[in-house]
Parts: structure tokens; C-alpha cells; sequence
């Protein structure tokens, strides 16, 4: 690369650094942030720095999260809370990854064509929608893995297959289904006839699969077990999802698409990449995260708003362009090589400024989200009210407000020995978490306790209050809510 090359990838990063900054501050400062997931990872690695487990009261009282995912990586972090303690390094942690993923697309790219199409290349991954929902989902783990896959790709390019097999290893540290994502890497792998390479990242997928499903989350989760089979379209077990999956394969591919929003995730994927990706080995990396979406008994996941996609957005942008440059290759039209990456930036920009709901920056390059409303005034004046160190629960907005300075849990979550304050917003149908109370449902808990109110009605939130003389908790539990944000 060139001094301006240089300048020209960097401008380009650096463009979209400040613009999804902008829009992770703007949505913390109108609490459109929320405790799921930005709270939850905030006490995580927030414990992590203080060298403690990672209990997460927004989850439940004493939830240690390595019972919810495995995602040990997100540890790396906690030496940024020495730097800055607030939730917000977090969202710059996550952008800081994401943006960094331009570097590997580039090199990939500009090895198989040109500086012109690589540079678009890495503005068209940047723009993409998949990265504007993770961004605008505050933060996740799985943003570790999205600069790991496509370094990844670029080592299978370059032969360096120690590196792929070392960073497969790192990749398992992100989350528990990233081992079956090894397993297609490897089948990559196999593809390119790199056979050890192959066997290594096969061996070290299913291990690390099992280790994180089997060993690690039954041990520290409440149930003893992994929770997450959510397939039962599938089969109710493992076991059986695999026999349908050989007995049944027409049946399993209906699944794909029997809902309109399993069909929308399809073609907002592929088509803006001329569904390119489907012809190239690469296209297998992503097959795993996007087939486990669809086959999902959750509605929620099928839909093109959440994080999971981003991991996605490099490895078909590549497997698109590794299509195109054969074709070119073999056929000409040197000129089809920019247009791809033309098309995912025009797409991307029509629907930047027309389409809010699956592009996001909407609200923060038309100005939509520039001013704070009453509400968020109001979130903000409950939130004042609540004084440190006491343990609160609260709507799912207010959590990341709190994190840094109470322990906070999600209205319904805390051991009500130690409950002294609550926010109520009576202006949602849910309080958020994985079963939330109603208003009406909190309402009816905060008078059975003994809760009186501190801020009535203020565009719908609820500040309450109880004396700690009325609890029947011993001084060491109530001490238990200032320590909870202690080394011990």
C-alpha cells in the first residue's frame, strides 16, 4: 500500500468511527439504550475489572453469565474500565472492532483486484446494514468475532494456515456456537486441500463446542444446563434435529423460509450482492450462524434488527467478490469488479435515508435523534433520584444509567430483602428481561413491599422508595448492594 492508499482506507474508517460513534451516543443519551444487552456486559466486564466472577443482576440475583454464554473474550475489556468507568466504553470498544474489520476486506480485495474496488469494498462492509443494527443494538460479544473471520479468510488467501488454526482458537473464546462455525472453516479448508489445517480446526471446533455446552455453562448456570435449544421445529433434542436433518432435508429447507421475515433476512443478505455468495466455498463460514437463526423457534431472530448479522456482513461480502473475480477473470468486465461493492454502497445510502427500521443511521444522519425529548428528561431526572450504592431495580432504559454506581437489576430480579428503590415506566407494555413484569404486575409488587413514591407520574416513570428500617435484611445483606461495585 501507498502513503495515500493508506490515508485514503484510514479516511474511510475514520468516517465511520465518528459516524456510529455519534448515533452509540446519541441513543445512550436519549436512553434508548438498554439493559439487554449493554447493562448486562457492562456488570460483566465491570466485575471482570474488580478481578471478581462476572455476577450479573440484571440477568437475576447471583447470575454468574458464564451460565448464560460463553464468551470468556469479552474479559480482554476489563482494563478499559481503569481508563474510563461508564457503560459507553463499551459501545467504543465495539465500533473500534468493527471498523477495524475494514483492514482484512481491504487486503483480501485489493490482492484479488485493485485499490478502487477494495477501498469501496471496505466502505461498503462499513455502511452495510448488518453493522448499523449491531451498532444500534449497543453492544454484544459476537463484535469480536466479526474482525476474527475476516482475518481469517485473508490467512486461507495468503496460506498462512497457522494463523487461521490460531485465530479459530481465539474465535472459540467469543461464543459457544463458534465451534460449529470452526467446523465449516475447516470444510473450507479441505476445499482449498490444506488437510492438516483442516483436521486441526475440525477437532478444535467440536472440542471446544462441547467443552463450552457440556462443561462450562451447565456448571455455572442456574439450571445446570445449556438453555439455548430453541429448535424444536428441528427435533426436541440435538440428537434428533441431526436424524431430520439426513431423513428430512426437504422438510428442513422449508423451514428457511415459512415466514415473511425469514424470506426479508434472505434477501437483504444476498441481494444486494447479486446472491454471488452462494457459489463460493466462503459462503460456508456464515452458513451455521444464519441457518441457526431460521431454524429458531424465536420470531425475534429471524428478523434483520439484532446483532447477529454482523458477523455475516464480511464473510458474504467476500465470498461475493471471490465469485465476481472469477467470473471477470474468466469472462471480462473488469468493470463488474467496483460495481458490487457500488451496489451494497447505494443500497445502503437509499435505505440509510428511507428505511429506519432496518437502517438505523436513519435517525442520526437526518437529525431525527439530535434533540432529547421530555421523556428522556424524565428518565433522566428518575435516574438523578436514585442515590449510589443502594441496590434498585428498574425499566430497561434506565439500567445503563445506573450500572456504574448501584446494583441495578431489571424490575422483578433482585432479592427484595435488599430492595430499597424502583423505577416504573408505565408507558411500556413490558419491563424488559426474559420475563418481565408488566407495569401493572411491578405497581402491585412495589405496594406489597411497602414502596411509597418519590417522582409521580413524570411523562409515565415511576420513582418509589423504601427505608431500610422497614427491611428485614441484616446489615451485612444490605451492605451486600455498596460491595456488589467493590473489589472483595
Amino acid at each position: 500500500m501507498t502513503r495515500t492508499q493508506r490515508l485514503q482506507l484510514a479516511a474511510v474508517m475514520t468516517a465511520a468511527s465518528l459516524l456510529y460513534l455519534a448515533h452509540s451516543l446519541l441513543r445512550f443519551r436519549n436512553f434508548e439504550a438498554k439493559g439487554y444487552d449493554l447493562g448486562i456486559f457492562d456488570q460483566a466486564v465491570r466485575q471482570y475489572a474488580l478481578f471478581e466472577a462476572p455476577i450479573v443482576p440484571v440477568k437475576g440475583e447471583d447470575f454468574h453469565l458464564l451460565g448464560d454464554h460463553f464468551h470468556p473474550i469479552i474479559a480482554s475489556l476489563a482494563p478499559l474500565y481503569w481508563i474510563w468507568d461508564d457503560p459507553r466504553v463499551l459501545n467504543i470498544a465495539m465500533i473500534l472492532l468493527l471498523v477495524s474489520t475494514a483492514v482484512p476486506v481491504y487486503l483480501v480485495v485489493r490482492r484479488w483486484w485493485d485499490h478502487r474496488t477494495a477501498l469501496l469494498s471496505a466502505a461498503a462492509l462499513l455502511a452495510f446494514w448488518p453493522f448499523q443494527a449491531i451498532v444500534n443494538w449497543d453492544f454484544h460479544e459476537i463484535a469480536f468475532g466479526v474482525p476474527l473471520v475476516a482475518w481469517m479468510i485473508w490467512g486461507i488467501e495468503r496460506r498462512r494456515h497457522l494463523l487461521v488454526v490460531v485465530l479459530s482458537g481465539v474465535l472459540l473464546l467469543v461464543r459457544e456456537d463458534m465451534g460449529v462455525t470452526l467446523i465449516a472453516v475447516a470444510l473450507v479448508l479441505a476445499v482449498r486441500r490444506a488437510w492438516l489445517p483442516a483436521a486441526a480446526t475440525a477437532v478444535m471446533g467440536a472440542a471446544g463446542y462441547w467443552f463450552a455446552v457440556e462443561v462450562v455453562i451447565p456448571h455455572f448456570s442456574p439450571a445446570g444446563e445449556f438453555g439455548y435449544w430453541e429448535f424444536t421445529a428441528l427435533g426436541p433434542t440435538a440428537g434428533a434435529a441431526v436424524v431430520f436433518l439426513l431423513t428430512q432435508p426437504w422438510n428442513a429447507v422449508a423451514i428457511l423460509f415459512d415466514h415473511p421475515l425469514k424470506v426479508g433476512l434472505w434477501l437483504l443478505h444476498f441481494v444486494p450482492l447479486w446472491l454471488l455468495p452462494f457459489a463460493s466455498p466462503y459462503v460456508l463460514i456464515g452458513a451455521p450462524v444464519l441457518l441457526s437463526r431460521l431454524f429458531n423457534d424465536r420470531l425475534n431472530v429471524w428478523a434483520p434488527v439484532y446483532q447477529y448479522d454482523a458477523i455475516l456482513a464480511p464473510i458474504f461480502l467476500l465470498a461475493a467478490l471471490d465469485v465476481l473475480r472469477r467470473i471477470v477473470a474468466r469472462w471480462g468486465r473488469p468493470r463488474l469488479m467496483p460495481a458490487l461493492p457500488i451496489t451494497v454502497l447505494v443500497v445502503s445510502a437509499v435505505g440509510s435515508l428511507a428505511f429506519p427500521q432496518v437502517f438505523p443511521l436513519q435517525r442520526t444522519l437526518t437529525g431525527d435523534n439530535w434533540t432529547t425529548s421530555e421523556r428522556a428528561e424524565a428518565q433522566q431526572r428518575a435516574v438523578d433520584a436514585v442515590p449510589d450504592a443502594v441496590c434498585v431495580e428498574v425499566a430497561d432504559t434506565a439500567v445503563p444509567h445506573l450500572v456504574d454506581r448501584t446494583s441495578v437489576g431489571l424490575n422483578g430480579t433482585t432479592d427484595e430483602a435488599v430492595l430499597t428503590w424502583l423505577i416504573i415506566d408505565e408507558h411500556v407494555e413490558e419491563l424488559g428481561g426474559t420475563d418481565p413484569l408488566t407495569p401493572e404486575q411491578a405497581f402491585d409488587r412495589a405496594e406489597r413491599l411497602g414502596f411509597e413514591p418519590v417522582i409521580e407520574d413524570d411523562e409515565g416513570i415511576w420513582v418509589l422508595r423504601r427505608d431500610t428500617e422497614d427491611l428485614d435484611a441484616s446489615p451485612d445483606e444490605l451492605a451486600s448492594c455498596a460491595e456488589y461495585l467493590e473489589r472483595r
